[in-house]
This record gives structure tokens, sequence and C-alpha cells, in this order.
């Protein structure tokens, strides 16, 4: 179970549909800012995450802030707010994926860099260091269940003399995937739904000068 699950589990009913086809149920425009050291070699990357209006406004109701729905909120209820989505349990990977050469990259625990609600929608950002890196990086955000949908609409930023390419997920292929485990199990249960979440997921290439 993720982050996100674990946030949605007090209001589930209201998400969840009774068959796998309500995949995914949250849908987060994910930002990226690759961060280098003095050597330009990468350490580290900021994640910003923009959730979608109904479970942002879900989950204000649930935790009792803006009860007067003008979409600001006051500096005791952001420090309420602020970490909600960083409480991680173990085995939780934060649904960001790097690699470097084809191996893991692993990345440190999280680091809360805020969190504000802009235009209603709840947005929070957080800092995952790792060892330094040369070479090609490869960075993917998704969960790997498909139960949160990903974006990179929040945009990727890479430091200066670092190349950035951006391959777009293949759609067509994806959907295909689920339709085909959907076919094969028309029924099956939400907490059975196939991995499929990297086939959605955007590709990121960084590589620097470091």
């Amino acid at each position: 179970m993720t982050r996100p699950r674990l946030i949605l589990a007090a209001f589930g009913m209201l998400l969840a549909a009774p068959v796998a086809q309500a995949h995914p149920h949250v849908f987060v425009e994910t930002g990226l800012k690759l961060v280098a050291d003095d050597a330009g070699r990468l350490v580290g990357v900021e994640v910003s995450w923009t959730y979608d209006d109904f479970y942002s406004l879900l989950l204000l109701e649930d935790l009792g802030l803006d009860p007067d729905g003008d979409g600001t909120l006051s500096e005791e209820e952001l420090a309420k707010l602020d970490g909600f989505d960083l409480q991680w349990i173990e085995g939780y990977l934060g649904d960001l994926y790097v690699t470097a050469g084809g191996d893991p990259v692993v990345l440190g625990s999280p680091e809360g860099r805020g969190t504000e609600v802009v235009a209603g929608r709840i947005v929070s950002r957080h800092y995952r260091s790792f060892a330094p890196q040369d070479g090609a990086l490869i960075v993917k955000a998704y969960d790997p269940t498909f139960y949160t949908a990903y974006d990179l609409e929040g945009g990727v930023d890479v430091p200066d003399g670092c190349a950035l390419v951006i391959q777009p997920a293949d759609l067509d292929r994806a959907y295909t995937m689920v339709e085909e485990a959907l076919y094969k199990n028309p029924a099956m249960p939400d907490d059975e739904f196939p991995e499929v979440g990297e086939a959605f997921a955007d590709t990121v290439e960084v590589t620097c000068n470091g």
C-alpha cells in the first residue's frame, strides 16, 4: 500500500469504484528539479506534487481545513497540512525511480520543502538526495499499481551544463496492457490491479558534464 492509499483510507469508499477499471484514483502533476554539486555531479532531486482538485478538496475536508472554502489557508492550517504526504510506510519508494547505467540509484528519505494551496489544489515539495552521479541518469515518476497517475506537467529543471531529454510514454501500448489484463479478468479486485504504472510514465534522461 502506497502513500496515496494510506491518505485516502478514511474516505476510500468515495473514490473507489467497484471494479478495477476505476484506476487511477488520484492525479498528480509532478515537477522535478535536479540538483548538482560544485563538481557538476547530480546529487539530488526536488519533487513537487500538485494534487487534483477532487483529491485536494477531500483531503482538506478530512483534515478540517479551509472550512469557508475560499481556498486560502492560515499559517496554522498550512502547518497542520505540511508533511501530510511524507509519512511513508516501509518499502514505499516515493513513486520516483532513478537509474544509472541500468542500475537503481538509492534515494534518501524525503526532506520536506513546504506545502501550499494554489487555486484550491494542494502543492507539496520534498527533496531526495543520492550519491553523486556522473553520466546519464534516467528518472521516472510513477505508481507501479497505477492507483495514482503522475505526469510531468510541473516541468523538469536541470542544472546549467546538463542536457535533458524527455521521452513521452507510449500510451497506446500502456492502455493495451491494461485492456489485455482486464479482458483476462474483468472482475479483477482493486488490490490485484496489474502493475502497469511504469508503462504510463514519461522517461526523463539527464546528462551532466561533471
